[in-house]
């Protein structure tokens, strides 16, 4: 018996949408796995043990900036939270818990105005529990602020023809400290936490930051160099 030729063209239909379908399939694979190629494995998990805590300033609507900031660390993957500066010293300990129980490596603090004036007390608080903070940025803090605990780094973006004081440091304070001058730029105070260029290098310092925590630490140094280091931090503060 012949097959029948509605049967045959069926077949032949079958058969065609089953090799396009294949042919999907293998677009969608080849599509696909160089994206996941690319994440790196070791960067996903210094972003998964990082935590950003942003402190907006007096009456948390002046500081609008921070919740930008922390929007665009969020699509990164990054962790954050956004608090007023009055609860630095609860959020202090929320990320000592999490550093001691194993879920976080490295923190980061941001402030604005009075939240850059809070985040000297947070890192003071975080190093007497024994925990480092990587990265703490001041934006124009408003009153005169001194570093006796240090973080690895902290920047102290300032207009220093406003309300915004350098930081001072206290003798004995470990890290790097930069007091960085932005009058003549354009931005206020209300407005340097909302301004793209500023925005932008918060965000790159975090960045950065973060690729750092992934480099296995530096070998001790030798005798002499301490005594060098304590040397030019006693006299960094005559400087400021």
């Amino acid at each position: 018996m012949r097959p029948n030729g509605r049967h045959t063209a069926g077949a032949r239909q079958l058969s065609t949408l089953r090799v396009w379908a294949m042919g999907l399939l293998l677009l969608s694979a080849v599509a696909i796995s160089p994206t996941t190629a690319k994440a790196a494995p070791s960067q996903t998990a210094a972003v998964a043990t990082t935590h950003v805590y942003l402190l907006r300033g007096v009456l948390n609507i002046f500081s609008l900036g921070l919740d930008t900031i922390g929007a665009r660390l969020q699509a990164q993957g990054i962790p954050v939270t956004v608090a007023n500066f009055v609860s630095w010293s609860s959020l202090a300990d929320e990320a000592a818990a999490a550093y001691r129980a194993g879920r976080l490596k490295t923190i980061i603090l941001v402030g604005h105005s009075s939240g850059a004036t809070a985040l000297p007390d947070m890192i003071a608080k975080l190093n007497q529990l024994g925990v480092p903070v990587k990265l703490a940025i001041g934006l124009d803090s408003v009153f005169k602020t001194k570093l006796s605990t240090g973080a690895e780094r902290y920047i102290n973006i300032y207009i220093g023809d406003g309300p915004g004081e350098p930081v001072r440091a206290a003798a004995g304070f470990r890290g790097k400290l930069d007091n960085v001058d932005v009058r003549g730029t354009g931005v206020g105070h209300i407005s340097i936490d909302k301004n793209e260029a500023i925005q932008r290098r918060v965000i790159a310092e975090i960045d950065a930051a973060i690729m750092r925590s992934r480099v296995p630490a530096a070998p001790v140094a030798e005798p002499r160099t301490p005594r060098q280091a304590r040397s030019a931090a006693a006299t960094a503060p005559a400087r400021n």
